[in-house]
């Protein structure tokens, strides 16, 4: 998969892959306003974090051309960017890259498209990169042979462009003849590792299987893994990390196992104004993902997207620049994001 087909800027449009249908439909969306990307991004038609900072910066880019052809005020225009970056809470990196593209709206229309433009080519070369340090660390620590990976949610080309993020990893490890079999647990909400994961994984020829959510802690306890891989939407200061919920569990199960749990994020997920994952907010999403088509009418769901792993269970993670080890800061001295 090509990351242009996952996430695109062409004549003054956003054109992203439809990940709600896949793996049955291939679809394309062409986006040519905010409430169109606002309703993509909230149905997760887009998702992902590396993606949403990418289509974040388009956003702006096509807020400001929205508001040219219809007479917007800067009140107006500011409102409507902040809609887009508020769609999904938890994910830094949508707000992040929002707010540092709106920044360059003084210098023109031509400059804040180019500089969208450069945060989308730049989150694909950041992924090779990840990639190939998370595999050099997973084959440093877990020793010579064919490695066996558990891994949650969807973390590759569709969430991260380029190979992605822990799925990036994985896809290394393959490339490097270092990789058994990968275990997928099939996520909620909307079972993105069942539909996405499993999709790339067929598409790249690598040997996987399928496991219930509820079954994954059980499976690594009967030594069926040799280390999980999971992905973040936010690490904050203290590194305690964000990511789709059902990863605590994992990181627990693999604590009590005494393999390895490693998280794979760009540093554009490290979150210096994020104290602790306290502070994080925790997205809520309809009752009707969870209780359609079983459960009865009127039934209630506590349907959280995310949950929080403390720092104390991550033997490590790994970004684009760095290996950072348990008991280690994830805030750099004057950390910042380059541009």
């Amino acid at each position: 998969m090509d990351s242009p087909d996952v996430l695109a800027w062409r004549d003054g449009h956003i054109e992203a892959l439809d990940q709600t249908v896949l793996p049955h439909q291939v679809r394309t969306l062409r986006i040519g306003t905010v409430d169109e990307l606002v309703r993509a991004i909230t149905s997760l038609a887009i998702r992902g974090a590396p993606v949403l900072g990418a289509a974040g910066a388009l956003g702006v880019a096509l807020a400001v051309g929205q508001g040219s052809r219809e007479g917007w005020d800067e009140s107006r225009l500011a409102t409507e960017i902040g809609r887009v970056a508020a769609a999904r809470p938890t994910a830094v990196n949508l707000g992040r890259e929002v707010a540092a593209v709106a920044a360059r709206i003084g210098e023109g229309p031509a400059r804040v498209q180019a500089v969208a433009v450069t945060v989308l080519k730049r989150t694909a070369a950041t992924s090779y990169q990840i990639s190939a340090r998370g595999a050099a660390y997973l084959r440093g620590v877990c020793g010579a042979g064919q490695l066996r990976v558990h891994t949650h949610c969807n973390t590759g080309t569709l969430a991260c462009l380029g190979w992605g993020t822990a799925l990036g990893v994985i896809r290394a490890l393959h490339e490097a003849g270092a990789l058994r079999h990968v275990i997928v647990d099939e996520t909620r909400p909307l079972l993105q590792g069942a539909r996405l994961t499993c999709w790339e994984l067929d598409q790249l020829g690598i040997e996987h299987q399928l496991a219930c959510d509820g079954a994954a802690p059980f499976l690594i306890s009967q030594g069926r893994a040799d280390a999980v891989v999971v992905g973040a939407d936010r690490i904050a200061a203290n590194g305690d990390v964000a990511n789709k919920i059902g990863t605590y569990s994992l990181a627990l199960a693999a604590r009590e196992a005494g393999i390895p749990f490693v998280v794979v994020a760009p540093e554009s997920t490290i979150d210096p104004a994020t104290p602790s994952g306290a502070a994080i907010p925790i997205e809520q999403r309809a009752d009707e993902e969870v209780t359609v088509p079983a459960a009865p009418a009127g039934t209630r769901a506590v349907n959280l997207a995310f949950d929080i792993t403390p720092a104390e269970l991550v033997t490590a993670v790994v970004t684009e620049e760095r290996l950072v080890l348990r008991g280690q800061p994830v805030i750099r001295p004057q950390a910042g994001v380059r541009r």
